[in-house]
């Protein structure tokens, strides 16, 4: 199954706009959205902070909504989207949850588990190959995060 580019732009412009909706409430601008057969399932913001819960980073929080929609723990056949690149922990929850694909917007150099110090994805002995399509809207989603960062030093 082919995903066309301009579905990629589409659903990351999704993942923008939640990602302004978690920096509207003080939240890591971050937004993700999964889709199943052309279809979104779920999608949700970062929210750790508003949840007091250090997992409920938008990827994990997305996954757990796709999970239950398909009343599954398994989401093959699904593609997760995200504004940014995937830390380590929402990379294994990808592995873990079986999704097909990740779609990202901007590299995360720091904490990126996909392309920055860590390739996560990339190692020999996962059981389970996910596809990697990165740089979606990737000034968009630098712009952002950065602006976030900036009016929080102020």
């Amino acid at each position: 199954m082919s995903v066309e580019p301009v579905d990629h732009e589409r659903h990351m412009h999704r993942c923008l706009e939640l990602a302004q909706r978690a920096a509207a409430h003080g939240e890591v601008p971050v937004g993700a959205v999964i889709v199943q057969g052309g279809n979104v399932i779920a999608e949700a913001c970062n929210q750790p902070i508003g949840r007091c819960d250090p997992t409920a980073h938008a990827e994990i929080c997305a996954i757990r909504l796709a999970a239950t929609v398909v009343e599954n723990y398994r989401l093959v056949g699904c593609t997760i989207y995200s504004s940014i690149e995937p830390c380590l922990m929402c990379a294994g929850a990808v592995m873990h949850a079986r999704l097909d694909r990740i779609v990202y917007g901007a590299p995360e150099p720091r904490a990126g588990a996909v392309s920055g110090n860590v390739n996560y994805f990339d190692a020999l002995q996962h059981f389970h190959k996910i596809e990697v399509i990165g740089n979606i809207l990737s000034d968009e989603s630098r712009a952002l995060i950065q602006k976030f960062f900036r009016d929080r030093r102020k």
